[in-house]
């Protein structure tokens, strides 16, 4: 029995259909693998598409379908009948060129012919697509691999405590245009490590034929965006995060892909089959993409080399699995119920499943130390498990549940109306290792608002100056503070924050569409806001580095879960220990507490280690940073005795 089974209550009634799993793991490792290993299997990028040899050019394609491939381009007048490939057998294609042929920087297409049908394409392994601006036609662009990086991350050692800063490269300037990979190196990066941050999430590096996609139409699956700049202006990003010791996480794309043609893989040789479920099935039905049949094992080599690309040659730290719940039921999740027998019925797809488990298995054997999150809602069970056990793998499931939870009792409910024991048991009924979040880019796009913006309304953009006091604003101040403190506290094993957030950034995000004037107005971070003295905003920034700072100094997610202490309804209070830290919790938006009891089990002095309500966070500073005695010392019923004023948290830590 797969110990999987044990960990997870309940899964012993589904023991033949972990056996299945395990069964088609193995078989399909074997078949890939024979005696070798993952790494020697996902080598795709190093034997496919364009490479220098000592006496010239390759250019190598897989094109099962085909009748007839061409590379055409600027080396040869585009006259694409005189550069055609020789096919090589198992749906493989080979093209040699002299020495003075391409060069770094040249413009090449590939012309296919399938039954008379002839369609120009992107190569599949093309490490960078350019778009003329002129013609909004896109090629690839030859990269030269004899021109390596000169890398200085040797001996990169990250941070333990998993604390990401989720980020998109175009928007991350104040003015209305896209950002670069060396703007966001150079004004960004610093900001992110002086925030106390260990990690940075990159969205949108995979090539995307449209900006307003957020990245999550993929086009070209080994060239990284060159909206943002050249390959080695990604990689010297990454560079100096490492310098910084910042891991460097990418949000790869593999749950679906763009539909388009020409700038993408669909059809590269004349069918949808040569990636994609035939028919209904390989259409998504919410994203208006393509979706992969992992059955193959050419989409499978495809998919793992392109994760051993990224750790490669741009030296990622791991991964965020984006659309998991997407991948794993045929349905695409729409039938989740959350109940156990959910996970272990037809409509499971069993080869997204091994598909997943080869990536981990992959990724940990490049990198042991890599990071892999799976953006799943579904909740499978055993998803963060080992594969070896009877699990999927991932290190860390997105804890999806969180943002929801403050967006509906945010919206639809009014403050004295929130349910503490709901709130305790949304962030902590949790079986697996977990990324805690309350706003990640999902919750700032067009159509939804910021936090803020939900709990302050207008007023982000009139009372926020310092010498204002203005209701709405007061009250979002206090409860963004509170709600981020008991996230990162309680509700993960890993912490999140998307761009701008930190300090309450009032906007939504709107990329540039006809819809709104092709404006670059809503897609852009303003960072002045948070560095003005004069505006609150900076009250939420000062607090947020305080407290990503205090989870670091404890090592607070060392310990997988908190330990409730008191939960109080009526009150309005909750209460818990973490390591070594006392939270205490005052949600009531007009009771203020005095004396009041907190159970802590142990005798002795606590100090404080920070309060929500210091005037520096735009508190009222109505508690002081003295010791608390514990009543009762050595005994079981020890208790603290606080001053709570109304909507305030206080962190206790033992003398």
């Amino acid at each position: 029995m797969y110990s999987v089974m044990e960990k997870y209550t309940g899964l012993q009634q589904f023991a033949s259909d972990i056996d299945l799993r395990m069964e088609l793991y193995k078989a399909k490792r074997k078949e890939l693998c024979k005696d070798g290993t993952l790494s020697d299997f996902a080598n795709g990028h190093h034997y496919y598409g364009i490479h220098h040899l000592e006496d010239g050019w390759v250019y190598r394609e897989w094109a099962p379908a085909a009748n007839e491939l061409y590379l055409t381009g600027s080396f040869n007048k585009w006259h694409w009948l005189d550069s055609p490939l020789t096919p090589k057998g198992d749906g493989s294609w080979e093209l040699f060129l002299p020495e003075d042929a391409l060069f770094q920087g040249a413009l090449v297409k590939t012309v296919v012919r399938n039954k008379g049908r002839l369609t120009e394409h992107i190569p599949l392994y093309a490490k960078r697509a350019v778009q003329d601006p002129e013609t909004g036609m896109w090629c690839c662009e030859v990269q030269d691999d004899r021109n390596a990086y000169p890398w200085t991350d040797e001996g990169f050692t990250p941070a333990s405590q998993l604390l990401i800063y989720e980020a998109h490269i175009g928007m991350c300037l104040e003015d209305g245009r896209v950002g670069t990979y060396r703007e966001f190196a150079d004004w960004i990066l610093p900001r992110i490590r002086d925030d106390g941050y260990t990690a940075i999430q990159l969205m949108a590096i995979m090539e995307h034929p449209y900006y307003g996609s957020f990245g999550y139409q993929v086009s070209s699956f080994y060239a990284a965006s060159s909206r943002f700049g050249t390959p080695d202006d990604l990689k010297y990003l990454i560079n100096k995060a490492h310098g910084m010791g910042l891991r460097v996480l990418l949000d790869v794309v593999h749950s679906h892909a763009v539909k388009n043609t020409f700038e993408g893989i669909n059809m590269f040789d004349g069918t949808t089959g040569q990636f994609f479920l035939e028919g209904p099935e390989g259409d998504h039905p919410h994203w208006d993409t393509k979706c992969f049949d992992y059955s193959k094992d050419g989409v499978i080599h495809f998919l793992l080399s392109n994760l051993k690309f990224w750790l490669e040659e741009y030296h990622f730290d791991g991964f965020r699995f984006d659309g998991v719940t997407s991948m794993l039921y045929h349905d695409h999740g729409d039938s989740i119920d959350y109940a156990l027998e959910h996970y272990f019925t037809l409509n499971t797809n069993t080869d997204a499943v091994t598909y997943l488990q080869l990536a981990n298995e992959l990724i940990r054997e490049i990198r042991p130390d890599a990071v892999t999150i799976a953006e799943d809602v579904s909740g499978m069970p055993g998803i963060c498990y080992p594969v070896e056990g009877g699990g999927i793998g991932f290190g860390y499931r997105l804890a999806m549940g969180n943002p929801d939870l403050w967006v509906r009792l945010t919206r639809d409910l009014r403050d004295e109306d929130w349910n503490m024991d709901e709130i305790w048991y949304s962030l902590t009924g949790r079986d697996t290792p977990s990324i805690a979040y309350v706003e990640s880019h999902d919750q700032a796009l067009v159509g939804d608002k910021t936090l803020m913006h939900r709990l302050a309304g207008p007023a982000v953009y009139t009372e926020m100056e310092t010498i204002r006091h203005n209701a709405d604003v007061e009250r979002a101040i206090a409860l963004l503070k509170l709600i981020r403190l008991i996230t990162i506290s309680a509700g993960g094993t890993g912490y999140l924050n998307f761009m701008g957030n930190e300090f309450g950034h009032p906007e939504w995000i709107d990329f540039p569409r006809e819809g709104n004037g092709w404006s670059y107005h809503f897609c852009r971070r303003q960072w002045h806001l948070a560095d003005d003295p004069n505006l609150q905003y900076h009250y939420l920034g000062d607090f947020d580095k305080d407290m990503v700072a205090m989870v670091r100094e404890h090592s607070l997610f060392d310990e997988e879960f908190p330990q409730l202490l008191w939960v109080h309804c009526d009150d309005h209070v909750i209460a818990f220990r973490r390591k070594d830290l006392l939270f205490i919790f005052n949600f009531d938006p007009v009771r203020s507490y005095t004396d009041y009891r907190i159970p802590v089990y142990e005798g002795g002095d606590y100090r404080v280690v920070m309060t929500t309500d210091d005037w520096k966070y735009g508190g009222q500073g109505r508690i002081w940073h003295e010791n608390h005695s514990a009543q009762i010392p050595g005994d079981k019923d020890a208790a603290v005795m606080l001053y709570l004023p109304a909507r305030t948290a206080t962190v206790l830590s033992p003398v």
